[in-house]
Formats: C-alpha cells, structure tokens, sequence
C-alpha cells in the first residue's frame, strides 16, 4: 500500500466526504456522489413517458427541436438534494459532475443533437455575484466536457432582475420573464443547446429561444439537468 492511499485513507477518516445525494460516506475513488447513488438516480429515457409532457411545454415555439432532462426532479428525493448543494451550499463540483454524466449518457445512447453550441441560461449579474457563479454554466462545462460540444456562457445576458418563478402560472411567468434576456456577442452557431438546471413551465427556456431566434439562431434543444414534474 502506496504513502499516498494509506495518507487519502486517513483524511478520509479524520474528515469523512459524504455523497451529496445520500449522506453516506464516499469511499475509494468516489467523489461528490457514490457509485450506488450515480446508478439509481431517477433517469429520465429519451423515449420514456414524460418525452411528450416536455415538447408540449414548447408547442407555442417550433423553433425548439426537442426537449431533453436527464433526471426526475422529486421533493425530497436524491436528485432535490444534489441541486440545492449545487445552488445553495457552493458545491460546483456537482454541477460539473451532472453535466458530465448528462452528456456522457446522451452520447452512449446515441441520442446526443446536431448543435453547434451550446448555450447556458444566465443569472442576473446581482444573484451570480451573490452565488458565486451560474450554476447553469458548471453543467453546460461538464455537458460539453463530455462531447466535444463547445459552450458559452458569455454569449447571452439577463438584463433585468426577476421576481422568483416559484408560485407562478405559466402565464404569470411568461409575463415575468418577458425581455429579460439580450445577445451581447455575434452567434455564427444556428443550432444552439440551452441548457439550464431545472425544466418546470418552459417560460424562461423558450424566452432564450424567442431572443437567440431575433439573433439570427434557427433551431433550438433544450436540455436540463432535471425535470419538475407534479
């Protein structure tokens, strides 16, 4: 046994790492979420049964493909847990991880899009200052990580601040998210992923669409980590 793994095997004692979706201690080569966790996590199959309630969110918007989330958002399920570590306790670690497996998986499958860029939802530059970062733009990295798309996180930007989404009807949040966004750099791209964190109504995903369509954009996949579904 090598200094270095008797010297890991120690930390790990003394400073136990826990898996950000079960709180058990993560154990080897594991890192941010165990192996078991990494395996059960509610996926959610390109031709699975909620294929058709996410493309119906967008039938108001053509220019959007197809619509695509990796896992099944739950209160108080696994995949809740990994997103507020990631929005809210500063674990960036899990936003690169889940893009990463988000696109190694749609790889694999063969299901992944002919895009030519992809592009992650902004935040308003007074809540990213506050957070720290776009947790938006950690799964586009790890996404593009993982296929070779390029990414961007600097070619749109959220001009105003919103009030919060949660609570809203769909109308409502339309409405709330009604110019927000603006293009700030030329996008020679045509087929564009947006990727964001959580698909719930679809009014701040197809509000991206509405603004890089002006831009010259054609078509659109939307891609989350997680879908909201009750």
């Amino acid at each position: 046994m090598s200094l270095r793994t008797i010297w890991n095997d120690f930390i790990d004692l003394a400073f136990p790492r826990c898996c950000e979706a079960c709180d058990k201690s993560l154990i080897g080569n594991e890192e941010v979420i165990c192996t078991g966790c990494r395996i059960s996590l509610p996926r959610i199959t390109a031709d699975g049964i909620y294929k058709d309630i996410m493309q119906f969110k967008f039938v108001n918007a053509p220019e959007v493909f197809s619509t695509s989330s990796f896992l099944l958002f739950t209160k108080k399920g696994k995949v809740q847990k990994l997103l507020h570590a990631l929005k809210y306790k500063g674990n960036e670690e899990v936003g690169t991880l889940l893009g990463f497996m988000f696109g190694q998986e749609m790889a694999a499958a063969g299901h992944l899009p002919d895009a030519d860029l992809i592009i992650s939802v902004p935040l308003h530059k007074k809540k990213k200052q506050l957070r720290g970062y776009n947790q938006s733009d950690l799964l586009a990295a790890g996404f593009s990580k993982a296929t070779g798309i390029p990414w961007t996180g600097t070619a749109l930007e959220r001009i105003r601040h919103t009030a919060t989404q949660t609570g809203k009807t769909k109308a409502e949040r339309r409405e709330n998210v009604k110019g927000v966004f603006l293009v700030k750099e030329s996008i020679s791209a045509k087929n564009i992923i947006i990727m964001d964190d959580v698909l719930t109504t679809g009014a701040t995903l197809e509000e991206c669409a509405e603004t890089l369509k002006a831009a010259g954009c054609r078509k659109f996949y939307i891609m989350t980590i997680a879908l909201a579904h009750h």
